[in-house]
C-alpha cells in the first residue's frame, strides 16, 4: 500500500510518499514561499540526486500539481502512475470536539470540517485547502483526515474543562483541546518499544520542544494531560507565543498601546515568547550564541524557557500518576544538549540526571540519563508523517 502525507502550511507543503509494506520513504520533499514568485520546489527520490527547482507556485493547487507530475516523472518520479497512490493522509491541526479519531474525507465530512476552521485560523485553513486541492486533482484517490488534536481526546473532563460559566463549554465548546497530539502519540509508542515495555505499563511525559512547545503526561497508553489549551498560543514560553500568562495583560494591552484585539493577539503569537525577551531571534541557536557573548536578555530568554518546560514536566506529574521515563523530542529537544541540561537541572528533585557524555554526543534516538538516575532520560525524534501513514493505513484498511 501506498501512502502520500502531506502537511500544508499558510505558504509550505511537505509531503513523504510511503510503501507501507517495505515501511519505505519512497520520495519527499517540501514547497516553501508559495504565492511569491521565487518559491522553492525541494523533490528527493531514495537513491537519487536531490532536484531543487525554484519556480512560481501561485498557490496550493499549483503545488500540489507539481508534486504530483513530480511523481510521476520519468526522470524525477517513482510512479508509473498517479494512481498507484492508495490514500493520501493529511495534517490537520484541530479537530475540535466532533473529530476525536482520524476519518476518510467524504463530502458530509468536508462540510463538517468547515467549523474547525475557527479554532485554529492559522493552520486549519491551509490543511483543509490541501484536501480540497487533492479531491480535484485525484478525486479517485481516498483522503484521510489525521488530527493533531485527537490523541488528547483521552484526557478526562476534569483536565480539559476551564473555570468559566459552563455555557461557554456546552455552547461554544471552549475547553482545553491540546496540540502536538501526532507527534506525542508517535513519540511516546516509540519510547515503550525502545524500552521493550507495553506502553500501558509506562508513566511517560514526551516533550515536543520546537518554535512550538508542548508537553503531553502520558498514561495507560494515553494522553491524560498536555500543556497546550484551546489554541497554540498556551502552555510553554515559545519562540513566539507568550504561553500562559495573566487573562488580564490581554486587557492592559488593549487600553495601554490603544490597540485592537486582533492586534494583540497578534503580538501574543508572533512578537512574544523568547524573540520578545530577547529582542533577538525566535531561533534558539542564535539565543545561545548571543548568551556565550554576555547577552543578558538571551541568556534570560534561555532560562524562562528552561524553567517553564521544567515547571511543566512537574506539573503533568499528578496526570501521568508518577514518572518513569521523561523523551525529548523535535527540534529542540532533540538537537540542543545546553536546553536538556538546562531543563533537567530545575528537575534533580525528581532524581533525574544526565550522562552528560551521552547528552552532548551521539544522535537519533537514544537514553542520556545517568546510570544512577531513578526516571529515564531518552531522545526520541519525532515522525509526524509516519505516524500520519500508518493512521491512514488503518482508517482505509476499515473503509
Amino acid at each position: 500500500m501506498k501512502i502520500l502525507v502531506l502537511n500544508c502550511g499558510s505558504s509550505s507543503l511537505k509531503y513523504k510518499l510511503f510503501e507501507m509494506e517495505g515501511n519505505e520513504i519512497m520520495a519527499r520533499g517540501q514547497a516553501d514561499r508559495i504565492g511569491l514568485p521565487d518559491a522553492l520546489f525541494r523533490h528527493e527520490v531514495k537513491g537519487r540526486k536531490t532536484f531543487l527547482n525554484e519556480t512560481p507556485l501561485k498557490d496550493h493547487h499549483e503545488a500540489v500539481h507539481t508534486l504530483l507530475n513530480f511523481l510521476v516523472d520519468g526522470r524525477r518520479g517513482i510512479l508509473s502512475d498517479i494512481h498507484e497512490i492508495d490514500g493520501v493522509g493529511h495534517r490537520v491541526v484541530h479537530g475540535g470536539e466532533h473529530f476525536r479519531t482520524s476519518v476518510i474525507v467524504d463530502p458530509p465530512t468536508r462540510e463538517a470540517l468547515e467549523s474547525t476552521k475557527k479554532l485554529a485560523p492559522l493552520h486549519n485553513p491551509p490543511n483543509l485547502m490541501g484536501i480540497d486541492v487533492c479531491t480535484r486533482l485525484i478525486p479517485d484517490v481516498p483522503q484521510v483526515a489525521v488530527f493533531d488534536t485527537a490523541f488528547h481526546q483521552t484526557m478526562p473532563a476534569y483536565a480539559y474543562t476551564y473555570a468559566i460559566p459552563y455555557q461557554y463549554y456546552m455552547e461554544d465548546h471552549v475547553r482545553r483541546y491540546g496540540f502536538h497530539g501526532i507527534s506525542h502519540r508517535y513519540v511516546a509508542c516509540r519510547t515503550a518499544e525502545i524500552l521493550q515495555h507495553k506502553i500501558e505499563s509506562l508513566k511517560i511525559i514526551t516533550c515536543h520542544l520546537g518554535a512550538g512547545s508542548s508537553l503531553c503526561a502520558v498514561a495507560y497508553g494515553k494522553s491524560q494531560d498536555t500543556s497546550m489549551g484551546f489554541t497554540p498560543v498556551s502552555g510553554l514560553v515559545m519562540g513566539t507565543r507568550c504561553g500562559d500568562i495573566d487573562p488580564a495583560v490581554v486587557a492592559f494591552l488593549v487600553e495601554k498601546e490603544h490597540i485592537s484585539l486582533p492586534q494583540t493577539m497578534d503580538i501574543l503569537n508572533r512578537k512574544s515568547g523568547v524573540l520578545g525577551i530577547s529582542g533577538i531571534s525566535p531561533d534558539f541557536r542564535d539565543l545561545e550564541k548571543e548568551a556565550e557573548l554576555g547577552n543578558e536578555r538571551a541568556r534570560l530568554a534561555l532560562m524562562v524557557y528552561a524553567y517553564s518546560v521544567a515547571r511543566g514536566i512537574g506539573s503533568l506529574i499528578p496526570a501521568a500518576g508518577g514518572l518513569d521515563v521523561l523523551v525529548f523530542t523535535a527540534g529542540i529537544g532533540e538537537h540542543s544538549p545546553q536546553m536538556r541540561r538546562r531543563i533537567c537541572a530545575f528537575l534533580s528533585w525528581l532524581s533525574i540526571s544526565l550522562d552528560e557524555d551521552k547528552n552532548i554526543d551521539g544522535n537519533g534516538e537514544r537514553e542520556i540519563s545517568a546510570e544512577t538516575a531513578l526516571v529515564k532520560v531518552l531522545v526520541v525524534p519525532t515522525d509526524e508523517e509516519k505516524m500520519i501513514a500508518q493512521e491512514t493505513r488503518a482508517v482505509l484498511q476499515k473503509y
